[in-house]
């Protein structure tokens, strides 16, 4: 690869997982694609989009903010996703080394304080902010063709939202059809 443009690839350590080094230069949005079970010193592994063989796995602290803003069912997290970052004031062995924190997550109504341990007996409030879904590239391609279609009048507009897939259907909400339907039955109930 002769590209410079990006050189990130270069520092990416050697492991089976993501790690704090991994996100000195900024933070990353994952999306969870499979969550399973780990080892007894890392229970919870979770695949991402793009990950190249090096998954997330979650400290206890972080497996605590995820159950309690996602549930404790694992298969409930996929699709869903989190902005994960170098937090460098995490502490190991009483050194300031850095860890992999939660920043913000999907599917939740609204910003989560959680109290979680810090010290050995000391608790701080811990932050996540609402991460809006990123765009599905597929979802919104059905959007754009979906709107051209109302260009062509009611009758090809019903022929098209009858060929989308339920599941775009419903990522395009409840009040999609009717937007694009509604000025139309209306020219058609004017003549």
């Amino acid at each position: 690869m002769s590209d410079v443009s990006n050189l990130r690839d270069t520092i990416v350590p050697k492991s089976d997982q993501i790690n704090s080094e991994q996100l000195l230069y900024g933070p990353m949005t994952i999306t969870v694609t499979c969550v399973a079970r780990g080892g007894d010193d890392q229970p919870i592994v979770i695949h991402y989009k793009g990950e190249n063989g090096r998954p997330y796995k979650p400290c206890k602290s972080m497996r605590k903010v995820l159950i309690f803003a996602w549930g404790e069912d694992g298969n409930q997290w996929v699709g869903r996703s989190m902005t994960i970052f170098n937090d460098l004031s995490v502490k190991w062995a009483g050194v300031a080394v850095g860890g992999i924190r939660i920043s913000h997550l999907t599917h939740i109504d609204r910003e989560i304080s959680i109290s979680l341990t810090a010290t050995r007996g000391k608790k701080e409030p811990f932050i996540i902010k609402v991460l809006t879904p990123p765009a599905d590239a597929k979802v919104e391609k059905f959007r754009a063709a979906l709107i051209a279609k109302a260009g062509e009048g009611l009758a090809a507009i019903v022929e098209a939202w009858g060929k989308t897939p339920d599941d775009i259907k419903a990522s395009l909400g409840s009040g999609f059809y009717e937007s694009l339907t509604a000025p139309l039955d209306a020219d058609v109930t004017d003549e």
